[in-house]
């Protein structure tokens, strides 16, 4: 059974850095376009970064460049999402998402075919 598993969030100050983890269990992640949404409270679930390995494209949210970086490490199935210089609008559920068709990125909410459960960041002084 096809699994995404996220770690890595918690409570943070502004300016300060987490880095998210994704492993797939049941799913080899290289052969699948990744990538990261997240959803405040109130509001729509958004893509946050993505990473391809179909083209090797890799794509951003305009808040998230220069600051977050999306990285794989195919040894231990797992993708990574590097995120410097919180800020508090950064506060919200982290998703990891696959796209099993391996589509280029970015990928939408409706192309996504695998959810993880999410991990909870909090940036706050």
């Amino acid at each position: 059974q096809l699994q995404l598993v996220e770690s890595g969030g918690g409570l943070v100050q502004p300016g300060g850095s987490l880095r998210l983890s994704c492993i797939g269990s049941g799913v080899t992640l290289a052969y699948n376009t990744i990538a990261w949404f997240r959803q405040a409270p109130g509001k729509e679930r958004e893509a946050v970064a993505c990473t391809s390995n179909s083209d090797g494209s890799t794509s951003y949210r305009d808040s998230a460049k220069g600051r977050f970086t999306i990285s794989r490490d195919a040894a231990k199935n797992t993708v990574y999402l590097q995120m410097n210089s919180l800020k508090p609008e950064d506060t919200a559920v982290y998703f990891c998402a696959a796209d099993v068709r391996g589509a280029s990125c970015p990928i939408g909410y409706y192309e996504v075919d695998w959810w993880g459960r999410g991990t909870q960041v909090t940036v706050s002084s």
